[in-house]
């Protein structure tokens, strides 16, 4: 246990930069026996509990207000690989990019990819994380296989997905390892028809128990150790960096690429799970597909000069291949691209990683200058992170470059088009631009909400858009929520302010 300023200044603060954060005790248990004894404790004393990890969330979630604070740094073993099972099994604190590099030095692969790969696998599993690469493979729920889950008064739940599903009147009924029954109301709301959404709990008719912990935030238990499914890593990669002088013809190339990869990408997953081969269909279907409006591409060209200029915008995008596939599927893509009037000449295409990796780097390079451009202005950026349904996407897109065009406010946007989830950065150079970004913001909340889309896509609620998540939901919904928690932390020590205000639980 820390106690000191100098000891616990570190975590205060997240990626979010919200400020007032404090606490009065630093906890870095090294075994999940630790973990419960701390818990234990806190429950018994009525103290806030923060659970700590990379600090790379972008809405708060790791702020504490008080309370104590458990960082789970130190739980990062790699336990497990299994290479026939593919299957791994890792404790929190393990970082993404090293368990990345691990599976793929066993010939295996795991997609899920935030834009910081210094995240650790306890907050991405907490957030529900997703990234580029959900496209084609869905967030990380969709290989979160098992958890075990240390709850405030330090007993332990162990969950296996398919194992506990709600029951017909919608309660889930656990047995913790000590033997103490939990039963759980799941919410009720309905979850809005988009491909990503972290906005709330995760709720569904049955509902795996697993999913319950999957993106609650922190807020119902401390996740002490994960099993990942895995998938046989891909022979290899076709990816381009797509630019296009008329943004109807963007749009459109990015219509029909996901047209063509729906269906594809389901077929892909499955026979991947099983170890097969799904790498024989010669069709485009893409693994990732991203967004670079025109202002986003001038901020990029400050990293690469090379980046050609008067264009409408950029996508880009990745296919697997095989050697027998990867010819076909370059003659496939070239003539989506000649249909859309892409500019093939001054685009981007790679089939080896080390070019790869340099397509990859202009895609990080985007929120790295705009965070500069943030600093020199000495204020900081408005970043949305909605989704909307498919039919309404475009008819979003161009709210928001209007009033952002009229704000006369800089802007960028990016982001997982294919995901219809884009990120609208406003980039204010006043406090008065500030003042009017941030009302800006709340437009697009409710304009999304009208579109019936959600208030966060994935970086998730936490302390910041908790007001967002009102709007969207209600008293009535959050007042579930709120008795969901009760069910898991009757004390309500966990994550307070996270998701919804304390005064609900």
């Amino acid at each position: 246990m820390k106690t000191q300023v100098e000891d616990l200044q570190n975590y205060l603060t997240d990626a979010s930069n919200m400020p007032g954060g404090h606490a009065e005790r630093l906890f870095v248990p090294e075994t999940v026996d630790e973990v419960a004894d701390v818990l234990r404790e806190a429950n018994e004393a009525g103290a806030s509990v923060t659970i700590s990890g990379a600090r790379t969330g972008t809405v708060g979630g790791a702020v504490p207000f008080g309370g104590w604070v458990v960082s789970l740094e130190r739980l990062n073993k790699i336990k497990s690989i299994d290479k026939a099972a593919l299957k791994a099994v890792v404790e929190p604190g393990v970082v993404l990019a090293d368990l990345q590099k691990a599976v793929e030095a066993e010939g295996l692969y795991y997609p899920p990819d935030p834009t910081e790969w210094s995240c650790q696998i306890g907050g991405t599993v907490a957030t529900n994380a997703s990234g580029a690469r959900s496209f084609k493979y869905g967030s990380t729920r969709e290989f979160v296989s098992a958890l075990t889950v240390v709850l405030a008064d330090g007993d332990v739940l162990k969950l296996g997905r398919g194992e506990v599903f709600s029951n017909a009147d919608g309660r889930v009924e656990l047995t913790t390892e000590s033997g103490k029954k939990i039963s759980a109301k799941v919410p009720t709301y309905k979850r809005p028809n988009v491909r990503k959404n972290v906005s709330g709990y995760f709720n569904e008719t049955p509902l795996d128990a697993i999913d319950l912990f999957i993106g609650s935030e922190g807020t119902l238990g401390v996740i002490a150790e994960i099993e990942l499914r895995l998938v046989p890593k891909p022979e290899g990669f076709f990816s381009g960096v797509v630019f296009f002088e008329k943004h109807g013809d963007l749009l459109g190339f990015v219509d029909e690429v996901k047209a063509a990869s729906r269906g594809n990408a389901l077929t892909d997953v499955r026979a991947s799970a099983n170890g097969g081969n799904a790498l024989t269909d010669v069709r485009a279907s893409a693994s990732l597909v991203e967004y670079f409006d025109d202002r986003a591409l001038s901020f990029i060209r400050e990293k690469f000069p090379e980046t050609p200029e008067a264009m409408a915008g950029a996508v880009y995008f990745e296919q697997e291949t095989t050697a027998e596939t990867e010819d076909a599927l370059f003659e496939a893509w070239n003539e989506m691209l000649e249909r859309h009037s892409a500019d093939i000449d001054r685009s981007w295409f790679t089939t080896t990683d080390a070019d790869r990796e340099k397509l990859r780097a202009f895609r990080h390079a985007l929120p790295v200058a705009v965070n500069e451009h943030v600093v020199r202005n000495k204020q900081r950026k408005i970043g949305t992170d909605m989704a909307v349904p498919d039919e309404n996407f475009a008819g979003f897109l161009k709210f928001q470059k209007e009033m952002l065009d009229a704000s006369g406010i800089d802007y960028v946007i990016f982001g997982h088009i294919g995901d219809c989830h884009l990120h609208a950065n406003l980039l204010p150079k006043t406090d008065e631009e500030a003042t009017r970004s941030r009302h800006i913001y709340g437009r697009f909340v409710a304009q999304s909400i009208m579109l019936g889309g959600c208030v966060s896509a994935e970086h998730g609620i936490g302390k910041l858009k908790s007001k967002y998540l009102y709007v969207a939901m209600g008293e009535r919904y959050l007042n579930e929520m709120a008795e969901l928690k009760k069910a898991f932390d009757p004390k309500g020590i966990f994550g307070r302010g996270n998701m919804f205000d304390a005064k609900f639980v």
